[in-house]
């Protein structure tokens, strides 16, 4: 079984995944809709609006579209686990940047190094590194 998040936004998403790919690295593969066959084409959806973004990192998968109905993210985070305490603090950072932090990083019971942030593209994030491994 294989469980991948996919994610929405309203217009931003080749911007958040160029973002997330300068953040965390990994292979950026982006579909937009002016690149859909002939006759498949949606009504109404801006050509330069995504389809498919897939950003790739080994066997680990993150993919997201422009959704043209886009009302927000709700009741969603994507928790990313690191192995290392500074990269885990250099990813929050970079993704913090111009978003909100909404529990800065710090020592919890379950990880030396944990906190969350909402980044400037409205996803919210959870970064952990796990014990033992600062």
């Amino acid at each position: 079984m294989a469980l991948y998040p996919y994610l929405n936004f309203g217009g931003t998403c080749r911007e958040a995944f160029t973002r997330y790919q300068e953040i965390l690295g990994g292979e950026l593969e982006v579909l937009t809709f002016a690149e859909l066959p002939d006759g498949e084409q949606m009504p109404g959806v801006a050509p330069d609006m995504v389809m498919h973004a897939a950003l790739r990192f080994g066997d680990d998968l993150l993919m997201a579209s422009d959704d043209p109905g886009f009302d927000g993210v709700r009741g969603i985070a994507v928790n990313l686990t690191l192995t290392d305490p500074d990269e885990a603090r250099r990813v929050f950072a970079a993704l913090a940047e111009g978003g909100e932090v909404t529990m800065p990083l710090a020592e919890t019971f379950w990880s030396p190094v944990f906190g969350m942030c909402t980044d400037r593209f409205g996803i919210p994030w959870m970064i952990n590194v796990e014990p033992g491994d600062e």
